[in-house]
Protein backbone atom coordinates (compact mmCIF):
# COMPACT_ATOMS: atom_id res chain seq x y z
CA UNK A 1 0.00 0.00 0.00
CA UNK A 2 1.48 3.39 -0.95
CA UNK A 3 2.45 5.81 1.79
CA UNK A 4 1.09 9.06 0.36
CA UNK A 5 2.54 12.11 2.15
CA UNK A 6 0.76 15.47 2.29
CA UNK A 7 0.91 17.09 -1.13
CA UNK A 8 2.67 20.34 -1.83
CA UNK A 9 0.26 23.29 -2.01
CA UNK A 10 -0.45 23.84 -5.70
CA UNK A 11 -3.15 24.92 -8.08
CA UNK A 12 -3.78 25.08 -11.83
CA UNK A 13 -5.92 27.57 -13.70
CA UNK A 14 -7.17 25.33 -16.51
CA UNK A 15 -9.59 22.39 -16.52
CA UNK A 16 -9.18 19.43 -16.59
CA UNK A 17 -5.55 20.02 -15.55
CA UNK A 18 -2.12 18.77 -16.59
CA UNK A 19 -0.24 15.91 -15.01
CA UNK A 20 3.15 17.23 -16.06
CA UNK A 21 2.65 20.25 -13.76
CA UNK A 22 1.85 18.26 -10.61
CA UNK A 23 4.18 17.76 -7.64
CA UNK A 24 4.49 14.91 -6.94
CA UNK A 25 3.43 13.35 -10.21
CA UNK A 26 0.61 10.82 -9.87
CA UNK A 27 1.43 7.12 -10.02
CA UNK A 28 -0.29 6.40 -13.32
CA UNK A 29 2.14 4.26 -15.34
CA UNK A 30 1.01 0.87 -13.93
CA UNK A 31 4.66 0.03 -13.30
CA UNK A 32 3.88 -2.72 -10.78
CA UNK A 33 1.24 -4.43 -12.88
CA UNK A 34 1.83 -8.03 -13.98
CA UNK A 35 -0.01 -8.58 -17.29
CA UNK A 36 -1.82 -11.78 -18.19
CA UNK A 37 -3.07 -11.08 -21.72
CA UNK A 38 -6.61 -10.36 -20.51
CA UNK A 39 -7.34 -7.98 -23.42
CA UNK A 40 -5.18 -9.49 -26.15
CA UNK A 41 -6.32 -8.39 -29.61
CA UNK A 42 -8.90 -5.93 -28.28
CA UNK A 43 -9.36 -2.28 -29.25
CA UNK A 44 -10.36 0.25 -26.63
CA UNK A 45 -11.28 3.92 -26.42
CA UNK A 46 -10.54 5.78 -23.19
CA UNK A 47 -11.87 9.34 -22.90
CA UNK A 48 -9.76 11.56 -20.71
CA UNK A 49 -7.01 9.05 -21.40
CA UNK A 50 -4.13 11.51 -21.42
CA UNK A 51 -3.65 11.71 -17.64
CA UNK A 52 -4.77 10.59 -14.20
CA UNK A 53 -7.11 7.63 -14.00
CA UNK A 54 -7.58 7.59 -17.78
CA UNK A 55 -3.84 7.33 -18.35
CA UNK A 56 -3.47 4.46 -15.90
CA UNK A 57 -6.40 2.64 -17.52
CA UNK A 58 -5.04 3.16 -21.04
CA UNK A 59 -1.57 1.92 -20.07
CA UNK A 60 -3.07 -0.98 -18.13
CA UNK A 61 -5.14 -1.99 -21.15
CA UNK A 62 -2.02 -1.83 -23.32
CA UNK A 63 -0.12 -4.03 -20.88
CA UNK A 64 -2.98 -6.53 -21.19
CA UNK A 65 -2.66 -6.57 -24.97
CA UNK A 66 -5.13 -3.95 -26.24
CA UNK A 67 -4.60 -1.20 -28.78
CA UNK A 68 -5.88 2.02 -27.23
CA UNK A 69 -7.25 5.32 -28.51
CA UNK A 70 -7.03 8.10 -25.94
CA UNK A 71 -9.38 11.05 -26.31
CA UNK A 72 -8.42 14.30 -24.61
CA UNK A 73 -9.34 17.97 -24.67
CA UNK A 74 -6.11 19.92 -25.26
CA UNK A 75 -3.39 18.54 -22.95
CA UNK A 76 -0.90 17.83 -25.72
CA UNK A 77 2.15 17.07 -23.56
CA UNK A 78 0.29 14.62 -21.32
CA UNK A 79 -1.23 12.92 -24.36
CA UNK A 80 2.17 12.52 -26.03
CA UNK A 81 3.59 10.97 -22.85
CA UNK A 82 0.71 8.53 -22.52
CA UNK A 83 0.97 7.55 -26.19
CA UNK A 84 4.69 6.93 -25.76
CA UNK A 85 4.07 4.70 -22.75
CA UNK A 86 1.41 2.68 -24.57
CA UNK A 87 3.67 2.17 -27.58
CA UNK A 88 6.50 1.13 -25.24
CA UNK A 89 4.28 -1.84 -24.33
CA UNK A 90 4.30 -2.90 -27.99
CA UNK A 91 0.73 -1.72 -28.61
CA UNK A 92 -0.69 0.88 -30.98
CA UNK A 93 -2.14 4.19 -29.81
CA UNK A 94 -4.23 6.95 -31.34
CA UNK A 95 -4.30 10.29 -29.50
CA UNK A 96 -7.36 12.27 -30.59
CA UNK A 97 -7.95 15.81 -29.34
CA UNK A 98 -11.45 17.25 -29.04
CA UNK A 99 -14.47 17.92 -26.85
CA UNK A 100 -16.70 14.91 -26.05
CA UNK A 101 -19.49 17.39 -25.34
CA UNK A 102 -19.71 17.76 -29.13
CA UNK A 103 -21.68 14.83 -30.61
CA UNK A 104 -19.96 15.23 -33.99
CA UNK A 105 -16.52 14.89 -32.41
CA UNK A 106 -17.64 11.66 -30.75
CA UNK A 107 -18.85 10.29 -34.09
CA UNK A 108 -15.63 11.32 -35.83
CA UNK A 109 -13.40 9.82 -33.12
CA UNK A 110 -15.13 6.44 -33.21
CA UNK A 111 -15.01 6.45 -37.00
CA UNK A 112 -11.27 7.14 -36.95
CA UNK A 113 -10.63 4.29 -34.53
CA UNK A 114 -12.66 1.77 -36.52
CA UNK A 115 -11.17 2.87 -39.84
CA UNK A 116 -7.69 2.52 -38.36
CA UNK A 117 -8.04 -0.80 -36.53
CA UNK A 118 -11.21 -2.35 -37.93
CA UNK A 119 -13.01 -2.92 -34.64
CA UNK A 120 -14.00 -1.57 -31.23
CA UNK A 121 -14.35 -3.77 -28.15
CA UNK A 122 -14.18 -1.57 -25.05
CA UNK A 123 -15.41 1.98 -24.40
CA UNK A 124 -14.31 3.74 -21.23
CA UNK A 125 -16.24 6.95 -20.56
CA UNK A 126 -13.94 8.73 -18.17
CA UNK A 127 -13.42 12.39 -19.14
CA UNK A 128 -14.84 14.86 -16.62
CA UNK A 129 -14.58 18.32 -15.16
CA UNK A 130 -15.54 19.86 -11.83
CA UNK A 131 -15.71 23.41 -10.49
CA UNK A 132 -15.94 24.14 -6.78
CA UNK A 133 -18.56 26.65 -5.65
CA UNK A 134 -18.99 27.53 -1.97
CA UNK A 135 -22.56 28.82 -2.29
CA UNK A 136 -25.13 27.14 -4.49
CA UNK A 137 -26.93 30.47 -4.94
CA UNK A 138 -23.83 31.73 -6.73
CA UNK A 139 -23.30 28.79 -9.06
CA UNK A 140 -23.04 30.07 -12.64
CA UNK A 141 -25.59 28.74 -15.11
CA UNK A 142 -22.89 28.35 -17.76
CA UNK A 143 -20.80 26.25 -15.36
CA UNK A 144 -23.68 23.88 -14.65
CA UNK A 145 -24.42 23.46 -18.34
CA UNK A 146 -20.75 22.88 -19.16
CA UNK A 147 -20.31 20.31 -16.38
CA UNK A 148 -23.40 18.37 -17.48
CA UNK A 149 -22.35 18.56 -21.13
CA UNK A 150 -18.97 17.01 -20.40
CA UNK A 151 -19.76 14.62 -17.56
CA UNK A 152 -23.01 12.97 -18.64
CA UNK A 153 -24.00 14.19 -22.11
CA UNK A 154 -20.48 13.42 -23.34
CA UNK A 155 -20.87 9.86 -22.03
CA UNK A 156 -24.15 9.53 -23.88
CA UNK A 157 -22.74 10.92 -27.13
CA UNK A 158 -19.70 8.64 -26.98
CA UNK A 159 -21.85 5.61 -26.27
CA UNK A 160 -24.31 6.51 -29.03
CA UNK A 161 -21.41 6.79 -31.48
CA UNK A 162 -19.78 3.55 -30.34
CA UNK A 163 -22.80 1.26 -30.10
CA UNK A 164 -23.14 0.49 -33.83
CA UNK A 165 -19.51 -0.72 -33.72
CA UNK A 166 -19.76 -2.82 -30.55
CA UNK A 167 -20.48 -6.52 -30.91
CA UNK A 168 -21.40 -9.33 -28.54
CA UNK A 169 -18.82 -9.52 -25.75
CA UNK A 170 -18.03 -5.80 -25.79
CA UNK A 171 -17.82 -3.77 -22.59
CA UNK A 172 -18.71 -0.20 -21.64
CA UNK A 173 -17.24 1.19 -18.43
CA UNK A 174 -18.28 4.56 -17.00
CA UNK A 175 -16.47 6.62 -14.39
CA UNK A 176 -18.77 7.89 -11.68
CA UNK A 177 -17.60 9.00 -8.20
CA UNK A 178 -17.99 8.51 -4.48
CA UNK A 179 -19.71 11.92 -4.56
CA UNK A 180 -22.67 10.27 -6.32
CA UNK A 181 -23.28 8.41 -3.04
CA UNK A 182 -21.99 10.85 -0.40
CA UNK A 183 -22.81 14.15 -2.06
CA UNK A 184 -20.56 17.20 -1.98
CA UNK A 185 -21.68 20.67 -0.83
CA UNK A 186 -19.03 22.43 -2.95
CA UNK A 187 -19.51 20.23 -6.03
CA UNK A 188 -23.29 19.98 -6.32
CA UNK A 189 -23.41 20.07 -10.11
CA UNK A 190 -20.50 17.62 -10.43
CA UNK A 191 -21.98 15.20 -7.88
CA UNK A 192 -25.31 15.41 -9.69
CA UNK A 193 -23.70 14.36 -12.96
CA UNK A 194 -22.01 11.46 -11.22
CA UNK A 195 -25.34 10.33 -9.82
CA UNK A 196 -26.74 10.52 -13.34
CA UNK A 197 -23.89 8.29 -14.54
CA UNK A 198 -24.93 5.60 -12.04
CA UNK A 199 -28.49 5.67 -13.39
CA UNK A 200 -27.17 5.75 -16.97
CA UNK A 201 -25.02 2.70 -16.26
CA UNK A 202 -27.85 0.68 -14.73
CA UNK A 203 -30.38 1.62 -17.42
CA UNK A 204 -28.01 1.06 -20.33
CA UNK A 205 -26.95 -2.32 -18.95
CA UNK A 206 -30.57 -3.49 -19.05
CA UNK A 207 -31.05 -2.06 -22.53
CA UNK A 208 -28.03 -3.98 -23.86
CA UNK A 209 -28.49 -7.30 -22.05
CA UNK A 210 -29.92 -9.03 -25.13
CA UNK A 211 -27.03 -7.76 -27.23
CA UNK A 212 -24.63 -9.31 -24.70
CA UNK A 213 -22.79 -6.01 -24.19
CA UNK A 214 -21.88 -5.46 -20.55
CA UNK A 215 -22.13 -2.01 -18.93
CA UNK A 216 -20.56 -1.24 -15.57
CA UNK A 217 -19.04 1.69 -13.69
CA UNK A 218 -16.26 2.60 -11.30
CA UNK A 219 -16.77 5.13 -8.48
CA UNK A 220 -13.36 6.35 -7.31
CA UNK A 221 -12.86 8.20 -4.08
CA UNK A 222 -10.23 10.95 -3.63
CA UNK A 223 -7.56 10.16 -6.22
CA UNK A 224 -4.45 12.23 -6.96
CA UNK A 225 -5.14 13.43 -10.51
CA UNK A 226 -4.76 16.74 -12.41
CA UNK A 227 -8.43 17.48 -11.77
CA UNK A 228 -7.61 18.19 -8.11
CA UNK A 229 -5.20 21.16 -8.44
CA UNK A 230 -7.32 22.35 -11.39
CA UNK A 231 -10.42 22.43 -9.17
CA UNK A 232 -9.34 23.59 -5.71
CA UNK A 233 -7.12 26.16 -4.05
CA UNK A 234 -3.59 25.29 -2.97
CA UNK A 235 -4.46 24.67 0.69
CA UNK A 236 -7.27 22.22 -0.06
CA UNK A 237 -5.17 20.47 -2.67
CA UNK A 238 -2.40 19.91 -0.11
CA UNK A 239 -4.87 18.06 2.14
CA UNK A 240 -6.49 16.00 -0.60
CA UNK A 241 -7.60 12.57 0.56
CA UNK A 242 -6.93 13.06 4.27
CA UNK A 243 -10.63 12.72 5.08
CA UNK A 244 -10.84 9.24 3.53
CA UNK A 245 -11.08 6.27 5.88
CA UNK A 246 -7.52 5.32 4.92
CA UNK A 247 -6.46 8.94 5.60
CA UNK A 248 -4.75 9.33 2.24
CA UNK A 249 -5.51 9.94 -1.40
CA UNK A 250 -5.44 7.03 -3.80
CA UNK A 251 -3.30 6.85 -6.90
CA UNK A 252 -4.56 6.22 -10.45
CA UNK A 253 -2.66 2.92 -10.48
CA UNK A 254 -4.88 1.76 -7.60
CA UNK A 255 -8.05 2.47 -9.59
CA UNK A 256 -7.12 1.16 -13.04
CA UNK A 257 -7.30 -2.55 -12.04
CA UNK A 258 -11.07 -2.13 -11.56
CA UNK A 259 -11.38 -1.15 -15.23
CA UNK A 260 -9.19 -4.01 -16.40
CA UNK A 261 -11.36 -6.42 -14.41
CA UNK A 262 -14.58 -5.01 -15.89
CA UNK A 263 -13.16 -4.99 -19.44
CA UNK A 264 -12.15 -8.66 -19.28
CA UNK A 265 -14.87 -11.15 -20.16
CA UNK A 266 -12.82 -13.87 -18.51
CA UNK A 267 -12.90 -12.03 -15.20
CA UNK A 268 -16.26 -10.24 -15.19
CA UNK A 269 -18.37 -11.93 -17.85
CA UNK A 270 -21.25 -12.36 -15.41
CA UNK A 271 -21.22 -8.77 -14.16
CA UNK A 272 -23.29 -5.94 -15.66
CA UNK A 273 -25.09 -2.91 -14.28
CA UNK A 274 -22.75 -2.74 -11.28
CA UNK A 275 -20.41 -0.18 -9.71
CA UNK A 276 -16.99 -0.87 -8.16
CA UNK A 277 -15.79 1.37 -5.34
CA UNK A 278 -12.02 1.99 -5.06
CA UNK A 279 -12.53 4.85 -2.59
CA UNK A 280 -10.13 4.41 0.32
CA UNK A 281 -12.51 2.59 2.62
CA UNK A 282 -15.68 4.67 2.49
CA UNK A 283 -18.70 2.39 2.86
CA UNK A 284 -21.51 3.24 0.46
CA UNK A 285 -24.67 1.50 -0.69
CA UNK A 286 -24.96 0.48 -4.32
Amino acid sequence: MPDTPPFQPQTQDHQPGREDRMTPRPASAMEGWTPAGKLAGKVAIVTGGDSGIGRAVAIGFAKEGADVAILYLDEQEDARDTKRRIEAEGRRCLAIAGDIGDPQFCQDAVKQVVETWGRLDVLVNNAAEQHACESFEDIPVAQVERTFRTNILGYMWMTKAALPRLKEGAAIINTTSVTAYKGSPQLIDYASTKGAIVAFTRSLSMALDKRKIRVNAVAPGPIWTPLIPASFDAERTSKHGQSAAMERAGQPDEVAPSYIFLASNADSGYISGQVLHPNGGTVVNG
